[in-house]
């Protein structure tokens, strides 16, 4: 499908307008970095609470994070896990005592937005002696015959059925302690007096200190470093080196800026935006490929050398492509910023603004960083036979 046919704009000649704009974000977003001490890091790399809620649907994430907002003030991240019916927790905290009291009022916060107030136990989430105490005075007036330690290993028994899989911390009814050792017919009916199943559990909590969150930055920054080495040998080899250079430096040129952006309108910088960046680089550099294979098609065709022409020329041809495919992304990644939710919001500004900013890129920064070494290359070429005349 073709958007436009036989075009001819003179993209490098505006080329000077687009490497100026590239400068101009590239130096404020620097600024900016270096104004606010760095980009606005999130719990996963500087530091805190990581606590875990299983859910026996699926989770509302932001009545979750409503809930918990108003009870802990300070950033807070929710964040679901793909897959399964659970949310991880974070809060900034910095010690296990902290993290203790957190996990209470978590706890207490969500028992009160989803949990009973009938008075009744929570049995999915309490532990072994809490379950013991609650039990044992109405065991006794069920006329039950129980003692202590008989009590502790059934109270045990109850939560290691309860925690394995496939319950993994969820029961949905009481009547499935049945096979539970000890657990008798008249047991399941105090239990049914005494407890109640809460739709959510709190299955972990520890806390992620500072030196593993500076482990996971350095991680982002190579896993970025070697998907732009890994492309540059790839194209190095497919093409020529300076094609493999043109393309790093154009991919570079895009997470710079899309960085910048971020420290500029102060967005929260998480594991979600390094996968975001990470399929950037993908993205920028597979645009940037098809321009430079159609360039190298057209010098074949032609049997010329490469010029401005040509790459222009090469453009116009993947110009409907171009637009096709980024426009698509960019409206599907523009509906995930504005309807995907605070968990989305930062994946979704890196795409947004990454799509942008490698579309253009692979035009005006990577296509004359091709054009500028052809030429330099043909000056060497003439500069050479002149000075060995001399």
């Amino acid at each position: 499908m073709e958007l436009f046919k036989k075009t001819n704009i003179d993209f490098l000649g505006k080329k000077g307008i687009f490497i100026g704009a590239s400068l101009v974000l590239t130096a404020v977003g620097l600024v900016s970095w270096v104004g606010k001490g760095g980009l606005k890091y999130g719990i996963d790399f500087t530091g805190g609470a990581n606590i875990v809620a299983r859910f026996s649907s699926k989770p509302p994430v932001d009545k979750i994070r409503s809930a918990i907002s108003a009870k802990i003030p300070g950033e807070l991240s929710v964040q679901e896990v793909s897959g399964e019916n659970e949310v991880i927790i974070g809060t900034p905290i910095k010690n296990d005592v902290a993290l203790q009291q957190e996990t209470k009022v978590i706890s207490e916060t969500l028992m009160t937005t989803f949990g009973e107030s009938s008075g009744k136990l929570d049995l999915n989430n309490a532990n072994g002696q809490t379950l013991a105490d609650r039990l044992r005075d109405p065991l006794q007036q069920a006329s039950v015959p129980m003692n202590d330690q008989q009590l502790r290993d059934m109270a045990k028994a109850i939560l290691e059925f309860k925690n394995t899989p496939p319950r993994s911390g969820l029961l949905s009814n009481l009547d499935q302690l049945s096979g539970v050792p000890g657990v008798t017919p008249q047991v399941i009916a105090v239990m049914k007096q005494q407890c109640y199943l809460a739709p959510f559990s709190i299955r972990s909590a520890e806390v992620v200190g500072p030196k593993i969150g500076a482990e996971l930055r350095t991680k982002a920054i190579l896993a970025v470093l070697y998907a732009l080495v890994g492309m540059l040998i790839y194209l190095a080899f497919r093409f020529e080196f300076i094609y493999g250079l043109a393309a790093v430096i154009a991919v570079f040129h895009d997470v710079i800026i899309t960085l910048g952006l971020f420290s500029l309108f102060d967005k929260e910088f998480s594991l979600n935006v390094v996968a975001a960046l990470l399929t950037l680089v993908g993205y920028s550099m597979n645009d940037t490929i098809v321009v430079f294979d159609r360039i190298r098609e057209s010098l074949k065709l032609s049997r010329q050398e490469l010029s401005t022409q040509i790459v222009n020329d090469s453009i116009n041809q993947t110009l409907s492509r171009t637009i096709l495919t980024s426009g698509l992304t960019f409206v599907s990644a523009l509906s995930l910023l504005l309807f995907g939710g605070a968990v989305l919001n930062g994946f979704a500004f890196a795409l947004v603004a990454g799509i942008l900013v490698g579309t253009y890129s692979s035009i005006f920064v990577a296509s004359p960083i091709l054009v500028f070494w052809h030429d330099y290359i043909q000056r060497r070429k003439k500069v050479a036979p002149a000075a060995a005349a001399k």
